[in-house]
């Protein structure tokens, strides 16, 4: 009960800090976007041939017309999960479709939630028994192919690698499925037909390069610390030192990481999707950016801020977990 206690208030403090900062976050992506970007959204949907009656009616009908106050507030209406608003209220609208965005962010969330998943899972298989390997078996052949694999990579640009992987396991062989997944296809059948596996590839490359990186740099220090030499003096098996003492302690700052990139991703992997033709989040907001297309772009800037918020508070929380020495405070 008392060690509860301190993580109740930590956890209080940490999501009213976690509003307060999605707070200003929604008022600067409105301030930018409806204020700052040059032109007029109203006259680009008109075309060139539109004419002032009708520039007119597409700002009312966007309600552009209304104050600045008043557009802000029906942008934030349309972020508060609340059930009467979120599912039948249609407060913010894409510009070129007139569909409401969050019906859009619904149907495109779960392809970047796949492409997440898929890829994180394959990462962290290989790139921390890489780096656990690089560390205990330091100068080894082992260690020296593995920081290989490391720096290569680390070096290899995503949209080259995914283009790469599509040449030679598309074309060349046969043994992937085109690329491409629309829009309400069953997500089930496409991962179950090969649909990701290129793109999860593609993203758990680099990924998995960086964290053996870190894993071995983190297990090398942490091997060399005081508490580990008294484990090995007290007889304890390697095995044990290695995984029980050593591993735990280095874990921590991948945990930091893995959150962060999680959020990343989930808030759209604009390149990989863009290359496999992933219709995730960032495909939206890459295609709503380009046609100057504000709400949704808005949308997905305010959809990304909430992951990482979320796995910042998550982040810390497992953080204290693996690490006693970190108190709620």
């Amino acid at each position: 009960t008392r060690a509860a206690a301190p993580m109740g208030r930590y956890l209080i403090r940490r999501t009213l800090f976690m509003l307060l900062v999605l707070v200003v976050i929604s008022f600067l992506t409105f301030f930018v976007f409806i204020k700052l970007p040059p032109g007029d959204p109203a006259r680009r949907l008109a075309g060139k041939a539109g004419t002032p009656e009708v520039i007119e009616e597409i700002r009312d009908r966007l309600g552009l017309n209304d104050g600045f106050w008043t557009q802000y507030g029906r942008f934030a209406k349309g972020l508060v999960p609340i059930p009467g608003w979120w599912l039948n209220e249609q407060v913010y609208y894409n510009y070129a479709n007139n569909v409401p965005v969050k019906t859009e962010l619904i149907e495109r969330a779960p392809i970047s939630i796949v492409l997440t998943t898929g890829a994180v899972i394959l990462w962290l298989l290989i790139g921390i028994p890489i780096g656990i390997m690089s560390a205990v078996k330091r100068r080894s052949l082992a260690d020296r192919s593995g920081m290989i694999f490391a720096l290569i990579g680390v070096s290899l640009p995503t949209f080259w690698l995914g283009m790469v992987l599509i040449y030679i396991f598309y074309y060349k062989l046969g043994w992937a499925p085109p690329t491409g997944l629309d829009i309400g296809a069953s997500l089930s059948a496409s991962v179950m037909e090969g649909k990701f596996v290129l793109a999860w590839i593609t993203l758990a490359v680099t990924s998995a390069a960086f964290y053996a990186r870190m894993v071995r740099g983190n297990m090398l220090e942490v091997l060399s610390e005081d508490y580990i030499r008294t484990a090995r003096a007290k007889g304890l098996a390697e095995r044990r030192v290695v995984y029980k003492h050593g591993l735990r302690a280095a874990l921590t700052p991948v945990v930091t990481m893995l959150g962060l990139d999680i959020a990343f991703l989930l808030g759209g992997a604009v390149i990989v999707e863009q290359v496999f033709l992933l219709n995730g989040l960032g495909l939206y907001a890459l295609q709503s950016l380009s046609a100057t297309n504000f709400p949704a772009v808005m949308a997905v800037t305010i959809v990304g801020a909430i992951f990482i918020v979320i796995a910042n508070l998550v982040v810390d929380v497992i953080y204290a977990w693996l690490d006693p020495r970190v108190r709620y405070s």
